[in-house]
C-alpha cells in the first residue's frame, strides 16, 4: 500500500493517500478513487471518518485519499479552494495512483459532506479539472436555512455572513452540471436534520441529476461505519443495520 502525506502547492492542503497496487491482480487494473472529507462541524476533522473509512474502501476495491481541509479559524472560501485543488491533483495523478480517471469521487461526512458537495456544485468556477465524477454524501450539512446545522455554518463563514448564506446553501446551487450523487442519512439525526439530504435530493431531481438515496430509521448523527471499527462495543452508535451503506456506495460508484 502506498501511504503518504502530500501537501499541495497552491492552498497547502494535505492529502493522505491509501493506495493499493496491482501486484495481486492484472497490471492494467484501474480502480475508482474516493477523496474523503471527514466531518467535525468545520471545527475539527473526525478521526472516525478518516482512516477507518479509507481502509474499508480499500477492502472494497476503491483507492482512498483523505483530504485534510482547513477548519476554523479558516473561513470560506478556503476549504472550497482546497477541495478544488484536491480534485484537480487527483485527476492529474490518476494513472500514477492506478485510478480510473472517470470515477474520481468526493466522499464527505457531516460538515465534510458540505465541503465535498461544495466543490460538486461550484466546480465550474474552477474549471473541468476540478469536477468530481461523483459525490458520496453521508449525513451531510447542506442547507444554511431553517434546518441548518448552525455551528457548521458559523464556523465556515465566521462573523461576516452578510450576503454569503445563500451561496453556501448548497441545495440552491445545484445545476444540471452537478455530478451524480449517493446520499445516506438517518431519520432521527438530531444534529443535522434529514431535511438536508431531502432538500438536496429534491434539487437533484429538479435538475435531472442521477441520485441514489438511503434513509435509515434509527441512528444518531456521526455514525461513520456504524461498527466496532469506530465505536466501543455495546455503544448506542453501533448500528449494524446501517453498516451496509458503504457496500452500496462502492457498488454504485463502480457502476457509474
Amino acid at each position: 500500500m502506498r501511504h503518504e502525506c502530500i501537501p499541495l502547492p497552491k492552498t497547502g492542503v494535505v492529502l493522505e493517500t491509501y493506495l493499493t497496487d496491482n501486484r495481486a491482480v492484472e497490471n492494467s487494473r484501474r480502480r475508482p478513487l474516493a477523496l474523503i472529507f471527514p466531518g467535525g462541524g468545520y471545527a475539527y476533522r473526525s478521526d472516525r471518518e478518516a482512516e477507518p473509512v479509507a481502509l474499508r474502501l480499500l477492502a472494497l476495491g476503491i483507492q482512498a485519499v483523505i483530504v485534510r481541509y482547513s477548519v476554523a479559524p479558516a473561513i470560506y472560501p478556503q476549504a472550497l479552494n482546497e477541495a478544488a485543488e484536491a480534485v484537480a491533483y487527483a485527476k492529474s495523478h490518476a494513472e500514477e495512483w492506478l485510478c480510473d480517471s472517470r470515477k474520481i469521487a468526493v466522499m464527505g461526512f457531516s460538515a465534510g459532506g458540505h465541503a465535498a458537495c461544495h466543490i460538486g456544485v461550484k466546480w465550474p468556477q474552477f474549471g473541468e479539472e476540478s469536477r468530481p465524477d461523483a459525490m458520496i454524501l453521508c449525513y451531510p450539512v447542506i442547507t444554511s436555512g431553517s434546518f441548518a446545522h448552525r455551528g457548521s455554518i458559523d464556523n465556515l463563514l465566521g462573523k461576516n455572513q452578510e450576503g454569503l448564506l445563500e451561496t453556501v446553501s448548497l441545495e440552491k446551487q445545484v445545476t444540471d452540471q452537478t455530478p451524480p450523487t449517493f446520499l445516506w442519512h438517518t431519520w432521527e439525526d438530531g444534529s443535522v436534520p434529514v431535511e438536508n439530504s431531502l432538500f438536496f435530493a429534491a434539487a437533484l431531481r429538479q435538475h435531472g441529476v442521477p441520485c441514489e438515496m438511503h434513509i435509515y430509521q434509527k441512528g444518531v448523527h456521526g455514525l461513520s461505519l456504524g461498527s466496532e471499527e469506530v465505536y466501543p462495543r455495546g455503544g448506542e452508535n453501533l448500528r449494524p443495520e446501517c453498516e451496509n451503506w458503504i457496500d452500496m456506495a462502492a457498488r454504485w460508484l463502480k457502476a457509474l
